[in-house]
């Protein structure tokens, strides 16, 4: 196992090199001047030039590249343009909103999908896989941010049963698992889970009916087994790759909920990353989508490694 492990790490290493280059050229290929949002208006060249100096951006990219991938491979991530505070702090910041809010999501999502996902896969072709699989579709179809625009309309609005926007009485500073805390979580963490919950159910459920006309599955109803300990055996083959895929919903999640913290004014990167954009912030773009783009190839091997011990049938050596 060790040595697999050893593997697998060996092939992530030149992924997150790669990574960090295609995020580099990204963002400086984007329109604009970076310190747009510093300069007045009426800023001499001199002073620009000064400025241009001090964040680095009067070197060569590859220099550029070079010095920040030393920085932050010792966890240097730089400076924001706009705030002037360091960028690891404000990444480590969101992205535990982010880790908060997404987690959340990924469990409803894994235990609604799996529930429909079984529910269709065990009677197929009857009224609840139709049904099922009609709730999936839709889950996956309808516009994520348009779906929480309507439940702020309908349960913050009209009923008020649910704050709309935030992340608690406190803020994010000084979040604490309470429900005066837990209920600005609800709305966004219910729309993010909408889009994983389809995703997983239609994957359980071809999981499902692929298992169930397996010859050892014919062998157990064939010795009398009852269906509820056929279902055992489907709980076990199934489980392996519907974690895998909760997993790689949950990096997904972490990665493109822009437009939900935007709708929720949930303080995590996707609210981060959108202030960036607007505010041409480079380092602390450049810091947000490095980090988030690394946990998910973190996220990826974990689940690989996971998947491998739950699932006889991979080898390990």
């Amino acid at each position: 196992m060790l040595t697999y492990l050893l593997r697998r790490l060996s092939y992530a290493l030149p992924i997150m090199l790669g990574v960090s280059l295609v995020c580099f050229a990204l963002v400086h290929l984007a329109p604009g001047d970076p310190l747009v949002s510093i300069l007045p208006p009426d800023a001499s060249a001199e002073l620009a030039a000064q400025m241009r100096q001090m964040y680095g951006f009067d070197r060569s990219y590859p220099e550029q590249f070079g010095l920040w991938l030393w920085r932050a491979a010792h966890g240097d991530l730089g400076t924001s343009i706009a705030t002037g505070r360091p960028v690891a702090g404000e990444v480590i910041k969101a992205v535990g909103n982010t880790l908060r809010l997404a987690v959340l999501a990924t469990a409803i999502g894994f235990v609604l999908g799996s529930l429909f996902g079984f529910v269709a896969g065990f009677f197929r072709n009857s009224w609840l896989d139709k049904l099922a699989s009609l709730i999936s579709v839709l889950g996956v179809s309808v516009p994520h941010y348009w779906l929480g625009m309507v439940m702020v309309i309908i349960f913050s609005s009209t009923l008020m049963w649910l704050p709309a926007t935030g992340a608690g009485p406190s803020g994010s500073e000084g979040w604490a698992w309470d429900w005066e805390h837990l209920k600005f979580m609800v709305l966004p963490a219910l729309t993010m889970s909408v889009i994983p919950m389809g995703i997983i159910s239609r994957t359980v459920r071809a999981l499902v009916a692929e298992i169930l006309e397996q010859e050892f599955i014919v062998g157990l109803r064939a010795k009398g087994l009852t269906q509820l300990g056929v279902f055992r055996h489907l709980l076990k083959n199934a489980a392996p790759t519907a974690l895998a895929v909760m997993g790689l919903q949950l990096g997904y999640l972490l990665g493109g909920s822009i437009l939900i913290e935007t709708v929720f004014s949930w303080p995590g990167t996707g609210f981060l990353l959108n202030s960036a954009i607007f505010q041409r912030d480079l380092p602390l773009l450049q810091g947000t989508i490095l980090v988030l783009a690394l946990f998910f190839v973190l996220l990826n091997l974990i689940v690989d490694v996971l998947q491998t011990l739950l699932d006889p049938r991979i080898a390990r050596a």
